[in-house]
């Protein structure tokens, strides 16, 4: 038997974020897709600092679909699961074959800020409703990825 939530946050208001933490998840978890893909493939004379830089973003973006989706299940929805529902929700472009390293590295950052702009949307839901919590949570996810599309862009700079 399913209990009422009552978290002080109306249902509307919870399903609505819900949906849009649903959203970040599908851009997060198509954006660790795609930097792990990039890990393996990645070849050229900065193989090793990329390696290892991919290695420690997919890591990074591993931990986080985890709480983000355990939030969506918090505020009572059921957290997308599989590439056909991600493919359905994502904002983040899936790479087509195997680009050259600093092509990697554009779409890596270009795709960094996609999530912030879909993580902007979805703290202005939670923002309207109070909810801190979901607000917080997505605030640490916006100052990861600005900072982590920072680095990436700097790598372009000649």
């Amino acid at each position: 038997m399913s209990q009422k939530i009552n978290i002080g946050i109306s249902d509307n208001d919870r399903k609505a974020i819900a949906d849009g933490m649903s959203r970040l998840l599908a851009d997060s978890y198509t954006l660790y897709l795609k930097t792990h893909n990039y890990h393996w493939n990645v070849t050229g004379p900065m193989f090793n600092t990329l390696h290892l830089m991919f290695e420690t973003h997919y890591t990074e973006l591993a931990t986080a679909v985890d709480d983000i989706a355990e939030r969506i299940r918090a505020l009572g929805a059921y957290a997308p699961g599989n590439y056909k529902e991600f493919a359905a929700l994502s904002t983040v472009e899936e790479a087509d074959g195997v680009p050259a390293a600093m092509d990697m590295v554009a779409q890596l950052a270009a795709d960094h800020e996609t999530v912030v702009r879909t993580a902007r949307e979805v703290i202005i839901i939670a923002g309207k409703a109070d909810d801190e919590v979901t607000a917080g949570l997505v605030t640490d996810r916006m100052t990861i990825h600005e900072k982590t599309a920072w680095m990436l862009r700097s790598l372009l700079e000649q």
